[in-house]
């Protein structure tokens, strides 16, 4: 909870984004000579607890229309004009920015790719984002991680296996390897049987229980319930399109039906 005292001159607009959270306050022109006191309650930290992600690649028309999430995931690398839209969003969802590499599964180019993520991060709307691990392993990325640090953004370090699901130790490896870098680490892995995803339900409850935060998910339809089980070992991030025909992964439900298999099982 947060107490503000505005007086007559001050700004009658702000945001509260990041670590705290989103929140938004419109309180129109004060009197003259006055001075007001308000108090409000201010949303947790976007990872503190699960937090499902609405997954778009356009965020038109979406103030009110995505009842049980949390959070949007706003593709920007499959997007059109993805700055613009930012700038335009007008709903109070707090947004993970992300502008996927091609060379990790999404449609962006590197030019010009981590630029435009750093100045997604100026928009008020936009809590966190989400980075490749090998981005940040190879220093290209540390822009956007001091941007994120100025403007208060979470970062998600992820990583990706389209092919297959690694050895734990490989997966233990990456998730630690991007908690040092970031407020999540996340790993998204291919399944080939649903045997796959027992070993990453495994590495997810192990540094879960260790209280290091992460995010996990088996891709594919073997691994597809992955998504919905992996937030009763600690997984704290799960990725749902608001329709069936809008997936921007492969194996994953539908967000409300995601919302309604994952209360089934708390």
């Amino acid at each position: 909870m947060v107490a503000v005292a505005l007086g007559a001159s001050d700004t009658t607009r702000f945001s509260i984004l990041g670590s705290s959270g989103v929140g938004d306050l419109n309180i129109g022109i004060l009197p003259p000579a006055e001075s007001h006191r308000y108090t409000f309650d201010i949303p947790s930290a976007v990872f503190e607890s699960f937090t499902l992600a609405a997954a778009v690649d356009s965020l038109a028309g979406l103030s009110t229309q995505l009842g049980p999430a949390d959070a949007i995931e706003f593709r920007m690398d499959l997007a059109e004009n993805p700055l613009d839209q930012l700038r335009q969003f007008d709903g109070t969802l707090p947004i993970i920015a992300t502008n996927r590499a091609k060379w990790e599964g999404g449609k962006a180019s590197d030019k010009g790719r981590l630029d435009q993520l750093a100045d997604a991060m100026s928009i008020p709307a936009v809590a966190a984002i989400d980075v490749e691990l090998a981005a940040i392993s190879d220093g290209t990325a540390t822009r956007v991680l001091e941007t994120a640090a100025t403007q208060n953004v979470d970062v998600i370090a992820s990583w990706h296996d389209f092919e297959s699901t690694p050895s734990k130790t490989t997966m233990r490896r990456r998730l630690i390897e991007g908690s040092e870098h970031a407020d999540i680490a996340k790993i998204a892995v291919m399944a080939s049987h649903i045997g796959d995803v027992l070993p990453l339900l495994q590495v997810t409850h192990e540094l879960s229980d260790r209280g290091i935060p992460v995010a996990t998910m088996s891709m594919g339809e073997a691994g597809r319930h992955s998504r919905v089980v992996a937030p009763l070992y600690g997984s704290r991030i799960g990725y749902a399109p608001p329709s069936d025909q809008g997936a921007t992964a492969p194996g994953q439900f539908e967000l409300g039906r995601m919302a309604e298999l994952i209360d089934t099982l708390r």
